[in-house]
This record gives C-alpha cells, sequence and structure tokens, in this order.
C-alpha cells in the first residue's frame, strides 16, 4: 500500500541521460544556441576528452569544445573534501555542466560545480518519499553510491537496499546500473541526503504472488544458521529451508514451493540441488517508478504480527 503518490518531473536526472536527448543536442548546435543556454543556466552534456596537467577538462559540447577549469570540475574541489580522481576520472564519460561564459574567440568555459550546486538545491527542496532515477557509481561493504542527479552522488545503505538480506552490495547491484532510488533522509545543514530502494521492490503479497505451491523455482543462498538456510526468491522475498550439505552463500538453487502463509508471512522451501555460484545480481523487477511515497506497507493484510513498513516523515 502506498498513500500520497504523486506525478514527479525529473529535472536532473543523472549524468549520461541528457547526451543525446533532443534538447542537450539542439542546444549545442551553435554559440548562438549555447550562449542561449547561458542566459537561461540550462544544464547541458558533453563528453569529457581529455584531462590536462592542471586537471582542467575539456568537455565536447556538439561540435565545441569547452573547457571546466579544476575548481568548477566538482562540489568539493574548491573545498578540498572531494579528491583528484574524481577530476580524473571524468574522461571519456558523459558530463554535465553549465556554460560560464562564451568568449569573442568562441571558446566556452564551463562549470559542473554550478550545475550540480543547482541539481542539488532542488533535490534537497523535494519532500521525502520521493522516488528519483539513479545510476550506481561505486559499490562499499555498507552501500551503495548512486547518481542522483548531474553527478551528485548519495547513499544506499546496504539495510536499505532490499527486504532479503545481503552481505555487499555487489550482491544486489553493478557499477552504471540504472536503478529507482526514493529520498529517505536529508540534511540541509550538511547537504547529505540518505536514500532508499526497498519500498520500489514490491509487498511481500506482490512478491509471493509470483509463486505457487508445487512449484520448482530457482533462488539464491543468502545465509546459513543452525536453523535453516536463507532462500532469497526475488529481492524482497527470502524463504527458509532446511540446512543442505555442499551449498553456501551466494549459490543458486533449484528449490521446492512447499507452502505460502500469508499469517505467517512465510514461504516454505525444500532444496533440490546446487545450480551453481551467481555471478551477476538478479534482475530488479520496481513495482514502484516515480511519485512520492508517505507510507509504504510490506506486510501483507492478514498478517498477525505488527505491520512492517516504513514511513516518510
Amino acid at each position: 500500500m502506498q498513500k500520497g503518490r504523486v506525478s514527479m518531473v525529473v529535472s536532473y536526472p543523472p549524468e549520461g541521460r541528457l547526451l543525446y536527448t533532443p534538447g542537450n543536442q539542439a542546444a549545442c548546435q551553435s554559440l548562438h544556441t549555447l550562449a542561449q543556454a547561458q542566459t537561461k543556466q540550462t544544464i547541458l552534456e558533453g563528453r569529457t576528452i581529455l584531462c590536462t596537467p592542471e586537471h582542467d577538462l575539456q568537455v565536447q559540447l556538439g561540435p565545441f569544445t569547452g573547457v571546466i577549469p579544476r575548481e568548477e570540475t566538482a562540489l568539493g574541489i574548491r573545498e578540498g573534501t572531494v579528491r583528484e580522481i574524481a577530476i580524473l576520472s571524468r574522461v571519456g564519460k558523459p558530463t554535465m555542466c553549465m556554460v560560464s561564459s562564451v568568449l569573442s574567440d568562441g571558446t566556452l568555459l564551463l562549470s559542473r560545480r554550478q550545475a550540480q550546486e543547482h541539481t542539488l538545491a532542488a533535490l534537497l527542496d523535494r519532500p521525502l518519499g520521493t522516488v528519483l532515477p539513479g545510476t550506481i557509481t561505486h559499490l562499499a561493504p555498507f552501500g551503495a553510491f548512486v547518481d542522483i542527479g548531474c553527478g551528485v552522488t548519495s547513499m544506499l545503505p546496504i539495510a536499505r537496499c532490499s527486504v532479503a538480506r545481503i552481505s555487499h552490495p555487489a550482491q544486489r547491484f553493478s557499477i552504471g546500473q540504472e536503478i529507482f532510488v526514493v529520498l529517505a533522509e536529508k540534511d540541509r545543514k550538511t547537504n547529505r541526503i540518505t536514500l532508499s530502494h526497498k519500498e520500489l521492490l514490491g509487498t511481500w503479497s506482490e512478491n509471493a504472488a509470483r509463486f505457487a505451491p508445487g512449484m520448482t523455482v530457482t533462488g539464491l543462498v543468502r545465509s546459513q544458521k543452525p536453523y535453516g538456510t536463507f532462500i532469497e526468491l526475488t529481492p524482497n522475498l527470502a524463504a527458509l529451508a532446511d540446512q543442505t550439505e555442499g551449498i553456501k552463500e551466494n549459490d543458486a538453487v533449484a528449490v521446492y514451493c512447499k507452502a505460502i502463509q500469508p499469517d505467517r508471512m512465510k514461504v516454505k522451501l525444500n532444496i533440490l540441488q546446487r545450480l551453481g555460484e551467481a555471478t551477476t545480481p538478479p534482475p530488479l523487477f520496481y513495482s514502484i517508478t516515480s511519485g512520492q511515497l508517505s507510507h509504504w506497507v510490506y506486510s501483507p493484510p492478514d498478517w498477525n504480527g505488527p505491520e512492517i513498513g516504513t514511513t516518510f516523515d
């Protein structure tokens, strides 16, 4: 159940999603249109072609080449809170920026920092529960870093990746993967945004509806305990099976579905055989890809326990 859903307008997509759009290509077709983009403070996207010894970036915008001075390459570079690798790693990649000036000789001065400031301000104005597009930029043991607009990255903690528990975000995501996320927390004093993801992958009932008693399906071993083995059927549905020798965490297995019990929020499984080690994250199937969530309930209506869900204040 989701309450308070509204339409969402994506103003500042993650980097890589503007480059070939008609609006971006039209804005980059002449010095006149680029000057108009400067006046309108339009965010553009080009491809970074090189980084100079001074760590300035050269960016191809249509038939033109612009320069992003080092201090304008990203939020935090000027203050020294972001490492130089953030500049070097832009080479060969789409890069969003704004036009700072068009010089008389046709030279373009650009600013990625300014574009990120506009984006961050807009994101901090969004209400909690807003669904956003994102792109995975980095994975760490504690969570995933996600570009939620113009290269502005925010943290998706591992506990909020999915209902089914994982030991590392690499079991759920890959670098460069396009996903959806929810704005879970924001702090205007530190300009930090924290994300969530599990609310978009469906409720217990929505996930359990894909299975039926008597069905044999594949699953992923997520953990082994003395009392049984947790099998992930979907990223938002895990079930318990008896211990079986010869399997380990991250193995793919064939499982037989014995019973589905909504009142106990349980799916009972038998492990039939090991299929090998899973080498890629399972596909993500989103139930929600837009809007705003105020209250999301994971547990089924006839669940005998306390309601399980998320409230976005």
